[in-house]
């Protein structure tokens, strides 16, 4: 059903304990994001030069980091129960212009509008997640077409009530330090957001049993039914949560930014998978952690703007980052099959 091993399933390494300590890191989902992680900071440092860990260059990647990561936590859960969430660029655009047009446009109170811009997200989540449970059609077809769906809805009734596709916003002070202010007029607020959602979703999969749950769908969907887990209920969750992700970076964008835009978020589509696949979590579901995928965002984002400051051209940034997610799906591969090797074997103690 998973294939995380249990510390007291584990065989005895001989040896010790700092080679113990070692060999158990090879256990985990996030071996191999750990890795690759280093791999690039190590790189990016050497030949980045001294602005790359400048406070300047460090904030660059970080923010790029912080809002993926908002959405790439709750993706991740998605992937390890074993489906896809194509929507969060649309759903992203959608709550950002929601709130710029309700607190922007129409001039109604900002928390106003922040409600129903993460109300947006809930609502393509929820419709995601009855559409995937209840026709059994495949969450990437059916994320695919909200994806494009929620686009033209956006585009077409920004036009119709305001007449363009953008809009500006004057947030009130309040929103703006909780939501959209620079700490040290260089480090996104959105880091710290991303801290709690990365601490809250960890704390859940590894702590409380929904996510022994979230494992043991991705792992055997009809197993994890025949034991009475409420597998339908718990992926409607999930794309409730990954819906409310990103349009909390919606929120977060447009008042940092002080408008939106209709064509806001679509990079995120798949750059949230990207971080989550190199990360460490299986694209076929049952495998990867919380962890592993905040790994997997800071390499992204190191990658994408650590190449800026090597001085060598920036069209290079997609051929490293294909590199990248070939040799993680590579490494992941082989971290899982180590893995399994030290399952106890049937009739064979531990």
């Amino acid at each position: 059903m998973t294939v995380q091993i249990s510390d007291t399933a584990r065989p005895t390494v001989p040896g010790t304990s700092s080679a113990r300590t070692l060999r158990n890191l090879t256990y985990r989902p996030e071996a191999g994001a750990l890795i690759g992680t280093l791999g690039v900071f190590v790189f990016f440092t050497v030949f980045g030069g001294a602005n790359f860990l400048a406070p300047s260059g460090t904030a660059a990647w970080l923010n790029v980091a912080a809002e993926l990561g908002i959405i790439a936590v709750p993706v991740g859960l998605l992937m390890i129960a074993g489906e896809l969430d194509l929507s969060v660029g649309s759903v992203l655009a959608a709550s950002s212009m929601t709130l710029a047009i309700v607190s922007g446009y129409w001039g109604g109170p900002v928390v106003l509008g922040i409600v129903l811009a993460l109300g947006v997200g809930v609502a393509v989540g929820l419709l995601n997640g009855l559409i995937v449970t209840r026709t059994n059609v495949p969450s990437f077809v059916v994320t695919l077409a909200t994806l494009f769906g929620t686009a033209g809805l956006t585009l077409g009734l920004s036009r119709v009530i305001t007449g363009t596709t953008s809009v500006a916003i004057n947030p009130d002070p309040a929103s703006k330090a909780v939501f959209g202010t620079l700490v040290a007029g260089q480090f996104e607020v959105a880091i710290f957001w991303w801290l709690a959602v990365a601490l809250g979703v960890g704390w859940m999969l590894q702590m409380t049993r929904y996510g022994n749950w979230i494992l043991a769908v991705g792992g055997d969907k009809d197993s994890a039914r025949a034991a009475g887990i409420p597998t339908d209920r718990l992926k409607i969750a999930l794309y409730v949560g990954s819906g409310f992700g990103a349009a909390l970076v919606g929120v977060i964008q447009t008042i940092l930014y002080n408008g939106a835009q209709v064509a806001n978020g679509q990079s995120f589509v798949f750059n949230s998978i990207i971080a989550v696949v190199v990360g460490g979590v299986l694209l076929t579901g049952g495998y990867g952690s919380v962890v592993g995928v905040v790994l997997g965002t800071l390499t992204f984002a190191i990658v994408n703007q650590g190449i800026y400051y090597t001085g060598w051209n920036s069209d290079w940034a997609s051929f490293i980052l294909g590199v990248l997610i070939l040799a993680a799906v590579l490494m992941n591969n082989t971290f899982r099959r180590l893995a399994l090797s030290y399952a106890p074997r049937p009739g064979k103690k531990a």
